[in-house]
Parts: C-alpha cells; sequence; structure tokens
C-alpha cells in the first residue's frame, strides 16, 4: 500500500462494490490528499523538545516542570480540601437529604427517595413515621413560612435567596482552628419589620406548669439536687410522653416564686426588673469570677432602646468588679444590665451557669424571644438581625449551633475524658445509661436530616412558647441528674420531644455562630498568658535633602586706614617696652 491509498475513503456503509447482473463493479472511488495527522512523525516531537532545551536550558526546564507539579499538587489540594474527607463532607449539606439523592417526605409520614435526574421515586416507609419532618429552611430556599403565625404575611422572594457560601479559604498554618463563614443579614429595619406579631403554635403541648416543693429527698442514690427536686426514674420516663396539660420538674422547687427563697435567689428590685414585659431580652452569666465581661457591639439604636441587656453574676464576681471600680451603684457596665444572685444552689460555678442559660423562661415570666450568650463572648450583631436570621427567617422557634468538629455523643464524652472536663466515671455512666436505657446509638446517615447530635451550646436563640420551654426544663434535669456537660444530653431529649410531636430545632453551622460572635479567653487564661512582646522599633528613615548650590554674599566694609611703616626708634607709649618702666619706677616708689 503507498503512502497516496491511506487516503481512500470508502463508500457509504462500508460498500465498495455494486453487483448488477452477476457482475461486479467498481464504483469509482474518491481520492483525498493526505492528512497530517495521518502522516505524523514522531521525529516532530523531539525537535520540539530539542528547541525548548535549547532556548531555555536544562535547569530552567527542570525549574518549569517543578512548578508544573506544584501547580497540579495545589489544584488537588484545594479540591480535596473543599470536598471533605471524612464523614462530616458526607453530612455537611444540609440543605439536602444525601449527595447522591434527595427525599421527599410525604403528608402520610412516607419518605420517597428520589435519584437525582430521574423522575422514578421509591416509597420507603420507616420505623419512625411520624418522627420525620422537613430540615429547617435554608436561605437558599423561599424566605418566609410564617404560617400558624397571626399578622404575619408570607413574602415572595427574600433578597438572601441566592445568597450562597463561597469556597473555604486556603489552609494557614497560623489559623488551624475554625474560622467564621458570611452569613446574609437584611438591615435592622427590615429584621424588626419581619418580626412576627402573635406567638407560634405549640404542637399538642398548651399548657405547662412546674413542680413546687415535691419529693424534697432523694428516692435513688445518684439524681437531682435540693435546686430541681429529686423526680424518680418513673416520673423521668413519662415526662418525655408530650400531652396537652403537663407538669415536670424545672428547678425552682422551694420558695413562693423564682428567685425568692430558692437557692438561686435576687433582690427585690431585681425581682421587678425580671417581672417587666419585653419582646427580646439578651442575655449572659458570669459565675465564680470565671471571665471578663465583654461588651456588645454594632448594636442599633432600635435595639439600644427597646432590648434589655442582663448579666447575671454571683457574690465572688460582684466583689471582684466593685474593687476594680468597674460596678457602680447604677448596677450597670456599659449595655449590662447587673443582676446579683444570692445563694447559689450549686459549688460548681458551670453548674450554676446553666440555670440562667436554660432556664430563662423561669426567670423572665413575660418575654417573647431571648439570645443567650456565654459570657466569654463578645456580641458584634445586632439581635434584631440575628432573630430574623436564625428564627424567623427559617420559621423555627429553637436555634442551636453544632459541633464545628464532632457530631456524635460517643466523641464528645471521649474529648470530655480527654480534656479533663468531669470525672471519667461520672461521664462513662450518663452515656452507658442513655446507651442501654433510652436507646443511644452513634450518629449515622440514618439520622439525616438531623445533621448533628452534638451542639456548640454557648448560643442559644430560642421563642418562649410551652414546647420550648418543656425541651429546656427536661434538658436541665438532665444536667441535674448527671453531669454539667450539657453537650452530653441534648440529642437524647431532643430525640424523645421530635418522636412524640411535629417539631424540630435549626442546628445552623458553627461557622455562622463565630459570624456574630466573638469568643474571648477565659479570665485565668488571661492572667497567666505572657506579656506580649514590645512592639518593634520602627526603622528611622533617613530624608536626605538635595544640596544646594552655596550662594556667594558681597560684605562691603568700610575701608580701614593703613598706617605707614614704622622704624625701629618710633615706639608709641602704649607699647610694651614702655608699660614695663613704668611699673618699675611705682614699684620702687612703693618700696620706700
Amino acid at each position: 500500500m503507498t503512502g497516496v491509498s491511506l487516503g481512500l475513503r470508502t463508500g457509504s456503509y462500508g460498500s465498495l462494490q455494486l453487483i448488477q447482473n452477476g457482475n461486479v463493479s467498481q464504483v469509482p472511488v474518491l481520492v483525498r490528499r493526505a492528512s497530517k495527522t495521518l502522516l505524523y512523525n514522531p521525529k516532530e516531537k523531539e525537535r520540539s523538545c530539542l528547541y525548548i532545551c535549547r532556548h531555555l536550558g536544562r535547569g530552567k526546564v527542570a525549574m518549569l516542570l517543578m512548578l508544573l507539579c506544584g501547580l497540579f499538587i495545589f489544584v488537588f489540594g484545594c479540591f480535596t480540601l473543599y470536598k471533605g474527607g471524612n464523614i462530616t463532607s458526607e453530612i455537611e449539606d444540609t440543605r439536602s437529604y444525601a449527595l447522591s439523592t434527595y427525599k421527599v417526605i410525604g403528608v402520610d409520614g412516607t419518605i420517597e427517595t428520589k435519584l437525582k435526574g430521574s423522575s422514578s421515586s421509591t416509597s420507603l416507609t420507616s420505623r419512625h413515621k411520624n418522627s420525620f419532618r422537613e430540615p429547617p429552611v435554608s436561605p437558599l430556599r423561599s424566605s418566609y413560612n410564617l404560617k400558624g403565625k397571626k399578622g404575619a404575611s408570607s413574602t415572595v422572594g427574600h433578597q438572601c435567596d441566592h445568597f450562597a457560601f463561597p469556597p473555604p479559604p486556603p489552609a494557614d498554618r497560623r489559623r488551624t482552628g475554625p474560622r467564621p463563614c458570611p452569613v446574609c443579614y437584611i438591615p435592622v429595619e427590615q429584621a424588626i419589620a419581619s418580626m412576627p406579631t402573635s406567638p407560634s403554635e405549640s404542637p399538642v403541648l398548651r399548657t405547662l406548669t412546674y413542680a413546687h416543693n415535691e419529693n424534697m429527698f432523694p428516692s435513688e442514690p445518684e439524681g437531682g439536687s435540693d435546686f430541681g427536686g429529686y423526680p424518680p426514674l418513673e416520673e423521668r420516663d413519662a415526662s418525655f410522653d408530650i400531652k396537652e396539660t403537663m407538669k415536670v420538674h424545672c428547678g425552682f422547687v422551694k420558695g413562693s416564686r423564682p428567685g425568692r427563697q430558692t437557692g438561686f435567689d435576687f433582690d427585690e428590685e431585681d425581682l421587678l426588673e425580671l417581672d417587666q414585659y419585653h419582646d427580646i431580652i439578651v442575655a449572659s452569666a458570669i459565675f465564680g469570677n470565671y471571665d471578663v465581661i465583654q461588651q456588645p457591639r454594632n448594636i442599633s439604636k432600635q435595639a439600644r432602646k427597646n432590648i434589655p441587656f442582663y448579666m447575671f453574676i454571683d457574690e465572688e464576681t460582684e466583689m471582684y468588679m466593685r474593687n476594680a471600680s468597674i460596678l457602680d451603684s447604677r448596677r450597670r457596665v456599659g449595655l449590662w444590665r447587673i443582676i446579683v444572685v444570692r445563694n447559689i444552689p450549686y459549688a460548681d460555678s458551670r453548674r450554676n451557669g446553666k440555670i440562667p442559660k436554660l432556664l430563662l423562661h423561669r426567670i423572665f415570666p413575660n418575654i417573647r424571644y431571648s439570645i443567650w450568650i456565654d459570657g466569654k463572648l463578645e456580641l458584634v450583631k445586632d439581635p434584631y438581625q440575628i432573630l430574623e436570621r436564625f428564627l424567623w427567617r427559617p420559621n423555627a422557634t429553637f436555634a442551636i449551633s453544632r459541633h464545628y468538629r464532632r457530631f456524635d455523643v460517643f466523641v464528645e464524652a471521649e474529648a470530655n475524658k480527654v480534656a479533663g472536663k468531669y470525672e471519667n466515671a461520672s461521664i462513662d455512666r450518663q452515656v452507658q445509661f442513655y446507651q442501654y436505657h433510652d436507646g443511644l446509638t452513634r450518629y449515622s446517615r440514618a439520622k439525616l436530616p438531623i445533621t448533628s447530635d452534638v451542639p456548640e451550646g454557648c448560643v442559644i436563640i430560642r421563642e418562649h412558647i410551652p414546647i420550648t420551654n418543656l425541651f429546656t426544663c427536661l434538658w436541665f434535669n438532665e444536667v441535674d441528674r448527671f453531669t454539667s456537660r450539657d453537650q452530653l444530653s441534648f440529642s437524647t431529649v431532643r430525640d424523645k420531644i421530635m418522636a412524640k410531636v411535629d417539631w424540630s430545632i435549626n442546628m445552623f453551622l458553627d461557622c455562622e455562630r463565630r459570624n456574630f460572635v466573638i469568643q474571648a479567653y477565659h479570665r485565668d487564661v488571661l492572667e497567666n498568658m505572657p506579656p506580649p512582646p514590645p512592639p518593634r522599633p520602627r526603622p528611622v528613615v533617613v530624608i536626605r535633602r538635595p544640596r544646594l548650590p552655596p550662594v556667594f554674599f558681597t560684605i562691603n566694609k568700610p575701608p580701614v586706614k593703613k598706617n605707614p611703616k614704622r622704624g625701629r626708634g618710633d615706639r608709641r607709649s602704649g607699647s610694651k617696652r614702655h608699660r614695663k618702666i613704668v611699673d618699675n619706677v611705682v614699684m620702687n616708689q612703693i618700696l620706700f
């Protein structure tokens, strides 16, 4: 075959011949110029390589190859970092139930699993038929769904509907921990206008009352306190059976009212303040002089006027603040209104801090919304914007951020033991009780749309309605019965309530929480922290001014009369010799 034969093209469908009357007739073929790709010569590639090496040199070619390899590794690393390499990347997508499938929950409780790009669906019935419900509405979906809230009309669109998270920042050796991520807030005026005019509907539960001065002696070897009571295990289990009217233990079991002879007491002046009606409050606490008070920033005029900021402190912290001239007679430190707590019930300051954190509805009986932040946090966003973003927009009644790294209770328990947060035996006993008595299991994708079992409980955003009040009451009872680590008991209480009623919790990303609060160090860490190094001296900048050309000035001196040249014998009377002779004559006269 010659080189020209490579360019021959056969007829259609591969027929080269036509059979007519038993004779084979040749079909005229079209001769085509040989293609350059078919006549490829491998020597051309070698010539191009020699050309590059000749003009760049071997060293520069090696450097170019290294740069290409580094670029490939960088792109591959960014892709791997973005996708994630563990199970958190699989459940991080909170806006869908799976990565390759999505599920639609029907009215009858059945779950339809659909493949992406497929119109077919498979109906699955779960053993928790009524416990599945739609996850919190994402800002990427329609903005407001305020059904059940009188006076609040749903909007057609929202300015944050098309907001999307940017790609994660590149890795930084100096900042290895979690970082804040962007959050789409609306202006304060629009956030105020979006506040519902009536409370949300509480599912099933309508009336909630609290146990008072009952069963004050422990009936079991462990569990309970004088402040929270000693409910038996049967009563504890029965409290998860949600009814229309319920009565549960919720702290303050003694005294005439919360804060008066209950073991967590307030002054009469403060009791009058706590009974006032407020739409929104912001609360925090510092016990045992454990933290340094942080002042909120970026607070609007409307929030400064209408939203009170309450800080609960014990007598130890009060004494320190008075000695440091931080607290005055008005009991105000910046925006914070200081509430002093007398007769704290627990020896552990962290356990005392759980009382205002979880039982704000008992301390403030006449409020609608509350934002709780730990004493070490600094609030840097307006409360109206926070409530609009995490409660009103997704139509939620309780919002809390999930842990940035851990989402399994068993892993959280091991981390608490390693960090020495509590006694290891107490932590093991609590987890084993949840495992064998309440059926606690490790977190898996089967729990979706629940995205985590471990919260980051330093911020709680809630609406005060019966179902949320019941949740925090039962959560506090677990803290009072077992360890003070509320992260261990959160998922058990949540799952038991969600299995009975149509209610869910908005567990938003931890990086979103870090967008509106800044975490500071505890006081003991700040006091033991080495002083910062002295600032580096600024380099001395020498400014060289250009030399100016010399300027010569002519000074007209008066003419000096030159004396004529004298001879040797011509001497003045004031000469040196004449003065010497006169002095000798005067000295002789004195001696005589």
